[in-house]
Formats: structure tokens, sequence, C-alpha cells
């Protein structure tokens, strides 16, 4: 599981090796990432420190004041809850979401000539992005904030979130009018594949924080769930790409 921290007193590139080296030291705790810029830590632990453990690798050095993120703080205890909940109830609202989608693109697929499974396949694609950057855009400031705890972009540049959020707008009106299909299907592979990895690397390593692929509506945690859900684009572009050749 990885948690983020908030840092204060670093000032340059010696005291993020510091507090680096410090927290590095402490049991059970499997690596460390700073950015000192943003003056946050992301620990990575082979089970639960209590930050009270962190703070104390940092007591000799009374200028490095260590607290948890406040964000990181409420995701955690939204998490503990979810985790409470059955499988289904907690991933009842996106299991609706699929259903409603797909049925709506089996129904557009079939034709007096039989069943069209690349007009079935575009129809749920644009489903897919319509509803998806609705709930988004619900709260865009609010998804912004949980996306960029895991994506690779997001983390790097904040704007990202609300810009991806506009961009599934894009890609769901762009597939249900049909237009450019090879260039839609590219920038979809290409999109859905970047998020892939951060979502990849927030399971893999056992993070605790919620899903933003609904936006900040539904506390949805992040599983092999939010995986099937980009994995499935990917594959439906890829297979589309390869059609239109």
């Amino acid at each position: 599981m990885t948690h983020t921290y908030q840092i204060a007193g670093m000032t340059c590139s010696g005291c993020q090796h510091k507090v680096q080296t410090l927290l590095s030291q402490v049991k059970d705790v499997r690596n460390v990432d700073i950015s000192l810029a943003e003056g946050t830590a992301d620990i990575t632990m082979g089970r639960h420190v209590p930050t009270s453990a962190l703070q104390d690798a940092l007591k000799d050095f009374p200028k490095y004041q260590l607290s948890e993120a406040a964000h990181n703080h409420m995701a955690s205890m939204e998490m503990d809850d979810i985790e409470s909940r059955s499988w289904l109830a907690t991933y009842k609202p996106i299991l609706l979401i699929f259903g409603y989608i797909l049925t709506i693109a089996l129904i557009a697929g079939y034709t007096a000539h039989g069943f069209m499974t690349m007009t079935a396949m575009r129809i749920f694609m644009s489903g897919f992005f319509l509803v998806f950057s609705f709930f988004k855009l619900l709260n865009l400031q609010g998804f912004a904030d949980s996306y960029s705890m895991y994506d690779i972009i997001a983390k790097r540049f904040r704007q990202w979130g609300y810009i991806y959020a506009f961009i599934e707008l894009g890609l769901g009106l762009a597939f249900a009018l049909d237009i450019q299909p090879f260039t839609v299907n590219l920038i979809t592979f290409i999109v859905m594949s970047v998020s892939l990895i951060g979502v990849l690397q927030s399971v893999l390593n056992k993070r605790k924080i919620q899903c933003a692929c609904l936006g900040a509506v539904f506390n949805l945690p992040m599983s092999t769930v939010t995986i099937v859900e980009d994995a499935l684009m990917i594959v439906m572009s890829a297979v589309t790409l390869f059609s239109v050749f």
C-alpha cells in the first residue's frame, strides 16, 4: 500500500535526500518517493506504518515536519468504509451503468441484415465516454483532485484532470456521430493506455484510494474493475483500428 504525506521544511535536494534516507530506514517501508516541489512523500509499505513512526524517524531534524495529506486522510477513511461493503454493493453503480450501455449497444447493433458488431461497439464506446464524462463534469474539481492521486500525467500536471474530462466528452460525441473513426479510435487507444498505467501502478501497489472513473459522485475503490474498464476501451479501439485498414 502507498500513502501520501506532506513534509514541511525541505528546501533543497540535500533535504530531499536526507528525508528520503531517514524514512526508508523505517521498518516495513518499501519505497519513498519525494517531490521537493510539492513537499510530499509517497511512501509504499509492506504493511501499515503509523504516522507517528514516520514522524519519529525525523525527530532528530525538527525542521522536517511530516503530516498526513488532508485528501489522503479523507480518502483512506472513505476506503475503510467501502471495504466493509459487499463486492456487489460497492460496484452496483458501475454494473448498472455498464448494463444500460450494453443493452443500448446491442439494440443498436441489430439491423434487418443481422447483427452489426462494429456498430454495437461504436455505440457502446460512445455511451461509455458520454456517461463517464457526465459524472466527471458534475464535480470537475473533485474529479481532478482524485485523478491527480494516481494518473501519471495528472500527478505532474494537475490541469490534465480537467482536460481529460472534456476529452472523454469529445470522444463520446465523435463515436456517436461516427466522425473520423481512425483518428478517434487512435486517440482513444493512446489516452486510455496512458490512463491504464496509473491504474495498474495503484492496484499493484495496493493503494487505498478512490477511483476517479465516475468522478467524485460515487466512492469506488481502485481495483481490477477499473483495469477492466480501461482495458475494454483499449481493446475495442484496437479492434476498430485494425478493421479500418
